[in-house]
């Protein structure tokens, strides 16, 4: 971070913070129609010694859990007190979506693909305008925690772009037990913080609605390799010893349902399948069809749909094509 030299003070949202400074700052974003004010607590923790500058966030989609209970064992654990430099923590940052348990703003938007945002635009808009704007400037490097969606448990991923190497050399050090090429997409969170210089890993884990003890471990041992990575760990706190390999995935696909019905999975996420086994079946409720779904390739099942139900074209299963 470029910062005068004389003034270590960390400005956001207006507010400085000292070095050895801890402090909860309110982020007013709006008010509900009860003109009940609607706020989301930044927890900012620095060091007495300066050192890079670490955003920790979960909850950007309201009904992700698990990564809003990954950050809050990373404040409940003090693992957020850095032996140097500073760690803000933001657990939710959709506040709406989780009060109603649903991805998107009250506006109807998804806060994940309307940045950079705009002061005129949009409520989802205007406060990713103002998060990019006030708080992502003093960062450095940014941990974003995400889950599977629309009933899909992800096998627990760090996403990066093709084409950055810093990126992928930081996921190699968060050591999850995936870590799969995934391009930026346009208005994202990690586009922008992309675009901004600031490095980005984005976690994927388990489902939406769920908390899933592994993959809440997963998120913040890997937190904790990163903090230990930039000598930012507090003495207290031990590293986890990484039990499973990581797998890097350049290349997947999605498998989908050929036709509608009772959905029965057969196969683990983070199981590696061989061409034409079978993994899965769909069946109709009247005992006629009982349609055997088997592995179009050699790869790994980095995504299961757990729903009881699917339709045709609905995706069932995201298959590594190539991996080492």
């Amino acid at each position: 971070m470029i910062q005068n030299p004389k003034d270590t003070n960390l400005n956001i949202l207006g507010h400085q913070i000292a070095l050895g400074e801890s402090k909860t700052i309110n982020f007013n974003i709006a008010k509900l129609y009860t003109s009940t004010k609607v706020e989301i607590p930044i927890v900012v923790e620095r060091a007495k010694e300066d050192g890079p500058v670490i955003l920790i966030t979960g909850g950007i989609h309201g009904d992700e859990i698990n990564g809003v209970e990954i950050v809050r064992q990373l404040i409940h654990r003090k693992i957020n007190h850095p032996a140097k430099g500073t760690i803000i923590c933001v657990p939710l940052l959709n506040v709406f979506g989780f009060l109603s348990m649903s991805r998107e703003f009250p506006d109807g938007r998804d806060l994940n693909r309307v940045f950079p945002g705009s002061d005129k635009g949009s409520l989802a808009s205007r406060f990713a305008h103002q998060f990019t704007t006030e708080v992502l400037p003093a960062v450095d490097i940014c941990l974003d925690f995400h889950t599977g969606g629309a009933s899909r448990f992800n096998a627990p991923q760090i996403r990066v772009a093709p084409n950055y190497p810093d990126a992928l050399k930081l996921a190699q050090v968060f050591k999850a037990p995936f870590t799969v090429f995934s391009k930026n997409i346009p208005k994202s969170y990690r586009n922008t913080c992309t675009k901004a210089g600031k490095q980005i890993l984005l976690f994927e884990g388990g489902k939406s609605q769920s908390i899933n003890t592994t993959i809440v471990k997963e998120g913040v041992d890997g937190t904790v390799r990163i903090l230990s990575h930039f000598g930012m760990l507090s003495p207290k706190v031990e590293i986890p010893e990484q039990i499973n390999n990581n797998i890097t995935i350049s290349s997947s696909k999605w498998i989908r349902a050929k036709y509608s019905g009772l959905f029965h999975n057969e196969i683990s996420c983070g199981s590696f399948v061989r061409k034409g086994d079978p993994i899965a079946t769909i069946t109709d409720p009247y005992g006629k069809m009982n349609h055997i779904i088997k592995a179009s390739n050699n790869g790994y099942i980095i995504n299961t749909n757990e729903s009881p139900i699917v339709y045709q074209g609905d995706a069932i299963f995201h298959i590594s094509t190539s991996h080492e």
